[in-house]
C-alpha cells in the first residue's frame, strides 16, 4: 500500500509536503499523433489513484493550510494550465465523478475561438497537405510530414525553434507555416467565456495565466504587468470574483520567468503563484514560486512510484 509510505513522507502538520500536479489536455480517446498524451479514459485511472492515496484540496485551501503548517497528510492539489476545451467537456465530469476539485489557470487572449501558437503548429503539421513541409524561406528547414512519425519529428523540431523568439515573430512564423501547410488553426480548441463561467459554478476554482502566454523572462517590467494584470482583470470581469492565483507561462524558473516576474506577481493582489519547478511544497516555502509535477507513467505502480520520487 502506497498511502502508509506516502504519510510518512508527508504527515499532518508542520513536516507536511503538498504535491501539486499539472494537466494540460484530456482529449475524448487517444491521439494517433500524439498516443501517449493524457485521455479520458487514462485521465479516470489517474485521477482513481490520486483519490485513494492523497488528500486533495482546493490549492487556494492548501496554500493557506501550507502557510499555517496545517495541511493534512498527504496533500494533494490539481491543476491545469491554459484553458482547452476539453477541459470543461472532458476533464470536469471525470473529477466530479471521482469527487475532485481542480484550478484552472487560463491564457485569456485565446478564449472564444483562439489558438495558442503550439497548438497551430501541431495541427498545421497534422493537418498538412503535402508529403514536405518546405520551411526553408522561413529558416526551419525541410521536413518529411508523408507518416505520423515524420509529423511527431517535425513538430519536435519546430517547437524549440520557435519558442523563445519575440513574440511578433513567433506569431508571423506560425501563420506562414500554416500557409505553407496549407492548413487551418482550429477555432475550438479552446474554451468558450461560457463553458469557463459554467467550470467555475461548477465548484473548480480559476486563476490567471496572462493574456497571451508569452515567456515573461523576455519583458520588462511594464510588459510583464499588462500581461499578468490583463488576464486577472478580464477573469474577475467574467466570474464577478477576486482571482488570487497565478500560473507562470512555461514555468520554468530563471528561464521562463525571473525574480522581477515574482515581484511583479507579489504586487498585484495575488496570493499564491505556481511553476513548473519539480518537487513538493512545505510550511516556509515561496507561495509565489510552488512546484509542480506529473508523473507521467501508465501503470498504476510506476505511477505511484514517481509521485513518491517526487518528494526527494
Amino acid at each position: 500500500m502506497l498511502s502508509p509510505l506516502l504519510n510518512w513522507l508527508s504527515p499532518a502538520g508542520p513536516q507536511a509536503r503538498l504535491s501539486v500536479l499539472i494537466f494540460h489536455r484530456v482529449m475524448p480517446a487517444p491521439d494517433a499523433l500524439f498516443p501517449d498524451e493524457m485521455h479520458a479514459r487514462r485521465f479516470d485511472e489517474v485521477c482513481g489513484w490520486i483519490k485513494s492515496w492523497f488528500n486533495v484540496l482546493p490549492l487556494d485551501q492548501a496554500v493557506a493550510r501550507m502557510a499555517g503548517a496545517s495541511l493534512p497528510a498527504r496533500a494533494a492539489c490539481i491543476t491545469f494550465d491554459d484553458g482547452y476545451a476539453d477541459n470543461f467537456h472532458v476533464a470536469l465530469p471525470i473529477l466530479q465523478r471521482h469527487g475532485l476539485s481542480a484550478t484552472f489557470f487560463i491564457a485569456t487572449d485565446f478564449l472564444d475561438g483562439g489558438c495558442m501558437w503550439n497548438d497551430s503548429v501541431v495541427e498545421s503539421v497534422r493537418h498538412a497537405k503535402c508529403a514536405t513541409l518546405d520551411l526553408s524561406c522561413l529558416g526551419l528547414g525541410c521536413h518529411a510530414t508523408g507518416s505520423l512519425g515524420e509529423k511527431r519529428r517535425t513538430i519536435a523540431h519546430l517547437i524549440p525553434q520557435l519558442k523563445y523568439l519575440p513574440a511578433a515573430h513567433r506569431i508571423l512564423a506560425t501563420a506562414q507555416i500554416a500557409q505553407l501547410a496549407k492548413a487551418r488553426s482550429p477555432r475550438d480548441l479552446m474554451m468558450r467565456s461560457a463553458e469557463l463561467v459554467a467550470l467555475h459554478r461548477a465548484g473548480m476554482q480559476i486563476g490567471a495565466h496572462t493574456e497571451s502566454h508569452p515567456i515573461l523572462a523576455l519583458l520588462d517590467a511594464e510588459q510583464t504587468r499588462r500581461e499578468i494584470q490583463g488576464s486577472q482583470h478580464f477573469l474577475e470581469r467574467l466570474l464577478g470574483e477576486r482571482v488570487g492565483l497565478f500560473a507562470y507561462p512555461n514555468g520554468k524558473p530563471g528561464e521562463d520567468y525571473t525574480p522581477l516576474t515574482v515581484d511583479v506577481v507579489r504586487s498585484l493582489d495575488f496570493d499564491a503563484a505556481v511553476s513548473t519547478a519539480w518537487g513538493t511544497n512545505g510550511a516556509g516555502d515561496d507561495v509565489f514560486q510552488i512546484r509542480r509535477f506529473t508523473p507521467w507513467d501508465k501503470s498504476r505502480l510506476r505511477f505511484g512510484a514517481r509521485m513518491v520520487g517526487n518528494f526527494v
